[in-house]
């Protein structure tokens, strides 16, 4: 242990003053250096591991894209394969879609029969119009045999029974002029109400047609490659969110950073501070020539709150001894260099330390240097891990 090497100079002086006195070496003449070296060994141990706290929990998340039907039906293509590379709308699958077609046609054979009632109404409303100008033609003539009978009957020459007549011959003039004015305002309604409204109800049934009908070819989302593919052609699709079809690994986003998390001891709250530096390594970058293995990070935020305390509703009451396990306080990281984002890989375990610098004055410059212990020890792990075939945690072989 590096800690026990620095602290170790009480016991080494000792011995070399025994030595030039010519005394042998015993556990009563060297008692007092010893007790020293253990003194500094722990207080160095302390400042260690409280100013630098280390996670061996750091991963890099990443989420993945569950591919699923939204209609049921049997597989009859299907158009690519596991490690195939997508883009965003390319297609993936397609669903048998007889009865989707079927539906669509119909539903334009309606909005079909729409438009034929539009063009008719048209015809019947012009009919109504000419019916209403000869209508109101036939009323003015009446009308005008009414006053000449009138004047033939003022002046003895016509009769009463004639004016009767042709009052009656006004009043029926009339009530077809009124007849062909009701069938122009039926008309007018078909046209501006009545059809519209058809048609705004027969549009929309050909898009919840043309709807379905695109469900029945499924689409990516994302860009990506596509993995755990696990049917055929023939096979019935899945429309359930935990038996998908497919799984897509989508690519990271430009203008997203990449974060590595983190879980450390509750203990190391008062010592973690956005903006901290640290060094993070990770399984799947270490290698022969360690390019890349240890890179530098700092924090970004840290989660306030505690995951394992969360209370959820549920019918039983929450028995807090089931709680013993106390949870780690989630601590967010980004690369100091942006270029180093494109030799991480997702979902690699790494191990994260921190350093602490932002104390200030002679002992903040002390507790800082103390950091290198930590640095020095972090490439030991990597160039051990190497050497031993097992992941930086010790959790995996080759």
């Amino acid at each position: 242990m590096f800690e026990l090497l620095f602290t170790s100079f009480p016991v080494i002086i000792r011995y070399f003053q025994l030595k030039r006195r010519g005394e042998a070496m015993t556990v009563w003449n060297m008692r007092t250096a010893v007790f020293i070296w253990a003194v500094l060994a722990f207080l160095l141990f302390a400042v260690i591991f409280y100013f630098h706290p280390k996670s061996y929990s750091g991963l890099l998340p990443f989420r993945t894209v569950s591919v699923v039907a939204q209609t049921s039906g049997p597989v009859t293509e299907l158009a690519v394969e596991n490690g195939q590379r997508v883009a965003a709308g390319d297609l993936l699958f397609r669903i048998e879609n007889g009865a989707q077609a079927a539906a669509l046609k119909q539903a334009e054979a309606e909005l079909d029969k729409i438009a034929a009632a539009e063009v008719k109404a048209g015809e019947t409303l012009k009919a109504a119009e000419a019916g209403l100008a000869e209508a109101e033609a036939g009323l003015t003539l009446q009308k005008i045999n009414l006053e000449n009978a009138k004047t033939l009957r003022d002046r003895n020459v016509g009769t009463q029974d004639a004016v009767r007549e042709l009052e009656s011959a006004v009043a029926i003039a009339e009530a077809g002029v009124a007849a062909a004015q009701a069938g122009i305002d039926l008309a007018k309604t078909d046209i501006e109400q009545t059809i519209p409204a058809q048609r705004k109800s027969a549009e929309t049934a050909v898009a919840s047609a043309k709807v379905a009908l695109n469900h029945t070819e499924v689409h990516s989302f994302t860009d990506g490659v596509v993995t755990q593919l696990a049917m055929s052609v023939g096979s019935p699709a899945s429309q359930l969110i935990v038996s998908p079809a497919m799984v897509i690994i989508p690519d990271r986003p430009d203008n997203v950073p990449v974060r590595i998390v983190a879980g450390f001891s509750q203990v190391a709250r008062s010592t973690l501070y956005e903006g901290m530096p640290a060094e993070i390594a990770c399984d799947s970058n270490v290698g022969l020539s360690f390019r890349g293995a240890v890179l530098p990070a700092h924090v970004v935020q840290i989660q306030p709150a505690i995951s394992a305390g969360q209370v959820v509703p549920g019918g039983r009451l929450l028995d807090v001894t089931n709680l013993r396990f106390r949870g780690s306080l989630l601590v967010y990281f980004e690369l100091e260099h942006p270029e180093h984002e494109e030799i991480m890989l997702d979902g690699s375990g790494c191990i994260i330390q921190t350093y602490t610098n932002n104390l200030s004055g002679f002992t903040g410059h002390i507790i800082a240097a103390t950091g290198v212990v930590k640095a020095v020890g972090l490439r030991l792990k990597v160039w051990g891990t190497l050497l031993s075939g097992i992941g930086l945690a010790g959790g995996g072989g080759h």
